[in-house]
């Protein structure tokens, strides 16, 4: 069994449904699988794209991104997704690391050929445009890749150096479709709702592969702004399951949702849910439940999820969901008891088989069969597990261990607060101390006496942060994560 098998199964058994919404258009599962094979025939005929290849897309969301990923796979080669925000140097990190030959792209990015090609030789750039025209053909599913030969590689958003290329095989990725089934109870009439990057490892697994092989649909998002734009096309596509990110559901939580939201399932995940964010859209958006999961590229990427039916427990990541498993281990590799504090651990068919061309850092990362995924958390006496915080971004403040997200979860209580995030400054006395940037509402001036004096009423004096740095938004990539090395840099 392979993606494209499954794919074409699913095509097959629902040929007149809906598969894909784009604004006013519409394509139904035949079209899509037409329009896959096509592209699939046109990459082994006309670029030689032969299996195993890798192929790197470098698109914006849109209807040929599925076209051309389906079809990747059709023809047996390897999808290596590219950031579309990233510029033509850090393409080029990537189309150097995984060795690509073939890069489709639309002509957008037209001014970064040239630059590509001398950065990268024997690259062959092919535009997309057009790929919605391509004849039909009758090119077989590639029967020959099996559950583990290489289907994806997702290059990590490298916050903190050059990115890694995490490979995901057939298996891994057709396991984790299998285990998000069952933990939202997805089926052939739910409706999608994709507003996030389909590079990014939790749409292409969460809102682009697993509607296709249940059967239902995808509501791809045209414009996100404003809101309210985003509410329409819920409402006239009848969108049932929405993943997002902690900022959207707050922004909906503002904007207010009206009666007959048809969506019955929210699912939070790239980055963690603040509890009061979650607070305040249990008020705003009663009877549609906010689900926080967690997941990394490196699982593909789905480890963990509060139930749909609960019990749901704020701040809580939820239990581990089927086939995979989660532990917390000490330095060592030792399995912690409940509550003890330590590294989140998982291991399961979800697993990636490593690092592309990486043995060291894959080394480093897989360990006696657990993924060691860099986040510090703990375990309850019922199995939920929480997440403390990056690895990385643990402070040391005289020798004692201060978490981050403890201190912004607080700065989130105050009124005012849009946006916090708190990173280390160095200090020469006491090893380290927290600063927090935050961005306040709009129309809102953040008294910063008045802040401070809230924080060290509710926060140990160790963990108050030692200054605090007023700012319009926190700056992040793609998929919503903090780019707290950049807010780390901005201290010195």
């Amino acid at each position: 069994m392979n993606l494209a098998i499954a794919f074409a199964r699913s095509a097959t058994d629902h040929q007149d449904s809906p598969a894909l919404f784009w604004g006013e258009v519409e394509f139904s599962y035949r079209e899509l699988r037409d329009r896959a094979a096509a592209m699939g025939s046109l990459l082994q005929t006309t670029l030689e794209v032969r299996e195993g290849d890798r192929v790197a897309i470098w698109l914006k969301n849109c209807p040929e991104f599925t076209f051309v990923v389906l079809g990747i796979l059709w023809a047996g080669a390897v999808v290596v997704p590219i950031n579309n925000f990233l510029k033509a140097d850090e393409v080029s990190h990537v189309l150097n690391d995984a060795s690509i030959e073939i890069l489709i792209t639309d002509e957008s990015t037209r001014e970064s050929w040239e630059r590509l090609v001398e950065a990268t030789p024997g690259l062959k750039i092919w535009a997309v445009e057009g790929v919605a025209d391509l004849p039909e053909s009758t090119l077989p599913a590639c029967a020959t890749r099996r559950a583990n030969d290489l289907a994806v590689i997702i290059y990590t958003s490298g916050t903190t150096g050059k990115s890694k290329g995490a490979m995901l095989t057939h298996g891994n990725l057709l396991a984790n479709i299998h285990s998000c089934r069952q933990v939202l109870m997805a089926v052939d009439s739910d409706r999608f709702i994709v507003l996030l990057p389909l590079f990014h490892s939790f749409m292409l697994t969460v809102g682009f592969l697993l509607p296709l092989m249940v059967g239902g649909s995808i509501l791809l998002i045209r414009s996100l702004h404003p809101a309210k734009n985003i509410l329409q096309e819920i409402f006239l596509r009848g969108g049932t399951i929405l993943p997002a990110i902690p900022q959207f559901f707050r922004t909906l939580a503002l904007a207010g949702v009206p009666a007959g939201f048809p969506v019955r399932l929210c699912v939070s995940g790239a980055a963690p849910l603040p509890v009061e964010i979650l607070r305040e859209f249990n008020a705003k958006v009663p009877g549609v439940p906010l689900l926080e999961g967690y997941g990394l590229s490196e699982a593909s990427p789905v480890v963990s999820i509060n139930p749909v039916h609960g019990p749901w427990k704020a701040g809580s990541i939820g239990l581990p969901i089927p086939d995979v498993e989660v532990s917390v281990q000490d330095e060592q590799g030792q399995l912690l008891e409940v509550g003890v504090t330590g590294e989140i651990c998982v291991r399961g068919a979800n697993v990636m088989l490593g690092y592309w061309n990486q043995p060291e850092e894959t080394a480093r990362a897989i360990v006696n069969g657990w993924l060691r995924t860099g986040d510090v958390g703990h375990r309850d006496i019922e199995g939920y597990f929480y997440i403390t915080d990056r690895k990385k971004d643990m402070l040391l403040v005289n020798g004692i261990n201060v978490y981050p997200r403890e201190i912004e979860e607080i700065i989130y209580q105050y009124p005012g607060v849009k946006e916090a995030a708190v990173v280390g400054l160095k200090d020469p006395r006491k090893g380290e101390q927290p600063v927090a940037f935050v961005v306040p509402t709009e129309g809102v001036f953040l008294d910063e006496r008045a802040f401070v004096a809230f924080l060290k009423d509710r926060l140990a004096d160790y963990k108050v942060p030692r200054k605090v740095f007023p700012m319009l938004a926190l700056p992040r990539n793609a998929t919503g994560k903090v780019l707290k090395t950049q807010l780390r840099q901005s201290t010195f």
